[in-house]
């Protein structure tokens, strides 16, 4: 396992919710980014770790690897891969997702 792999690692096991975006919360880079924010926000999630994949091209390759996912943005909720805007969406719509953050 790489560095960046061991780093990724621990950064999803450490924080309860973390979303690889391209962009920050504040600043997304991208459409799908931004509305995977606005799903954690209103689903009630706070203390949202994000990671600006668009500053390190070494995590953007590697958390595609770590998740055997091939897109950005990706939430994991404790440790767990969740997956990308599309499937918050539909988790959203079904109540899902506000479960599952605030478990």
């Amino acid at each position: 396992m790489s560095d960046v792999q061991t780093w990724i690692k621990e950064t999803v096991t450490e924080h309860p919710v973390v979303l690889f975006m391209k962009g920050t919360a504040q600043f997304p880079q991208c459409g799908f980014s931004s509305k995977a924010v606005q799903l954690l926000k209103a689903s009630g999630a706070d203390n949202i770790v994000t990671i600006n994949v668009l500053e390190n091209p070494d995590v953007r390759q590697a958390i595609k690897e770590y998740s055997n996912w091939p897109t950005i943005p990706q939430l994991y909720v404790k440790g767990e891969f969740i997956g990308g805007s599309d499937i918050m969406s539909e988790m959203f719509e079904s109540g899902e997702l506000q479960n599952l953050l605030k478990a």
